[in-house]
Order: C-alpha cells, then sequence, then structure tokens
C-alpha cells in the first residue's frame, strides 16, 4: 500500500517535519513535508495528495483553517496532530472535518498504523476493500425522508442529494445496518475507525454530530449511557 500513498505532511518544527518525513519514506510513504499552513495548501492544490497530516498549531494557515480548506475541495482522508489530547483544537479539527487525530509526541510504528487505518476506510491503494460486514446488503434504505443508496454510496434527504465524506458515510452505513439498535461509541470506533484498541469517543461524538447536521438532527438518536441508535 505504502509504495503508492503520497502523503501530504504540514508542521513547522523542523526536528519534527524531517524525523517524520523520514520514518514515513523507510515504510515507503511519498512524502511533501511543508513548513506552514499556506504552502500546505499549495502543495495540496498542486499534488492532490492520498492523505493529509496537519498539525493543529502551523504559522500563516493553522491547521483547523488548512483542514477546512481542504474540506471544502475534496473528501481525502485527513488526520490533525495536536500537542494535547485533552485541547479544544482537537475538537476544533474534528468538526473542520478531518477524519482523525493523533498525539504529539507521537511513536513513528503508531502514526502508521493510524495513518493505514484510514486508508483501508478510504479504499486507497493496497488498503483493501471494505468488509463484507461493513454495508447492509441490499440497494436503496429507506428511513422517513432519508434513502441511503448502499451500492451506489449515495445519501439523498427529501429527494436532494446530501453530500458525505467517506468516514460519514460509513458511520450511516453501520447505523443503516441496524436500525434501531442502539451502537456503542466503543463499536463504531472499532467499526468505522478501525481501531483495535481504545480510542478517543470525542472522535465518534463529533462525525454523529456532523451527520445529523446533514440527515436531519434526529434522525441519529442519542441513547445516554450507551451509545447512539438509527430511528427506524
Amino acid at each position: 500500500m505504502a509504495d503508492q500513498t503520497h502523503v501530504l505532511f504540514v508542521e513547522d518544527d523542523d526536528v519534527i517535519r524531517e524525523a517524520t518525513q523520514l520514518a514515513l519514506e523507510r515504510d515507503g510513504f511519498v512524502v511533501t513535508a511543508m513548513p506552514d499552513g499556506l504552502s500546505g495548501l499549495d502543495a495540496f492544490r498542486a499534488d492532490r495528495p492520498d492523505i493529509a497530516l496537519l498539525d493543529v498549531m502551523v504559522p500563516g494557515l493553522d491547521g483547523v483553517s488548512l483542514c477546512r480548506r481542504i474540506r471544502d475541495e475534496s473528501t481525502v482522508p485527513v488526520i490533525m496532530l495536536s500537542a494535547r489530547a485533552d485541547s479544544i483544537d482537537v475538537v476544533l479539527g474534528l468538526e473542520a472535518g478531518a477524519d482523525d487525530y493523533v498525539t504529539k509526541p507521537f511513536d513513528g510504528a503508531v502514526l502508521v498504523a493510524r495513518i493505514r487505518a484510514v486508508l483501508r476506510r478510504f479504499g486507497h491503494a493496497g488498503g483493501g476493500e471494505r468488509g463484507e460486514d461493513a454495508a447492509p446488503a441490499g440497494g436503496v434504505l429507506t428511513f422517513g425522508d432519508l434513502e441511503v443508496d448502499t451500492e451506489g454510496m449515495e445519501v439523498r434527504r427529501a429527494g436532494q442529494p446530501v453530500a458525505l465524506t467517506p468516514t460519514e458515510m460509513r458511520l450511516l452505513l453501520e447505523f443503516s445496518s441496524a436500525p434501531g439498535t442502539v451502537l456503542s461509541r466503543d463499536k463504531l470506533l472499532e467499526r468505522v475507525w478501525d481501531y483495535g484498541w481504545g480510542g478517543d469517543t470525542r472522535v465518534v461524538d463529533v462525525h454523529v454530530q456532523r451527520l445529523r447536521t446533514k440527515i436531519g438532527q434526529d434522525r441519529i438518536e442519542t441513547v445516554r449511557g450507551f451509545g447512539y441508535k438509527l430511528k427506524a
């Protein structure tokens, strides 16, 4: 997979940028490394990478704003890099459209594993196909004014197309596969984010909220203390 994967890496710390670039290149990734948000945006538009790694605190155009600009133009996967796990920057990055985040300082092997997990979800080269149990079988599913085409990977609300990122689509497919069934945050992390270990459930909460804004606030119900379910 990695030998065909182009990574855009935006990080202003010279040591971290160079060390991480070398580590990723040793794993076979092609890396374009930029020191600030504006040059990162230019590189994104010029190269159209397979995935973007964006540090939150970069000069010129911060990582959150850069993520928003990228998301306006593309559904390419984005991983935010944050120095503090409990920072509001984590939530802001996810709300801006990031698919995941990694806390600094990070282990190179962990970063590579997270990159590969995201790429598997997005179906990039060598990442493997979506698992057979990841999407419900059979055509178009209807939930009120919401239509989910599980084969064409299209969503319509009141007859109008709804633009979802691949992560949002996978999340909706999980809910659609078991309408009325409560899915825990841990289960969603495992199935949608491919976490074989514990993860930050804020990732799930923010993506559920983003999905709600697109398909209807009342379509996905919060079951306090347990998780979420799609109203049948």
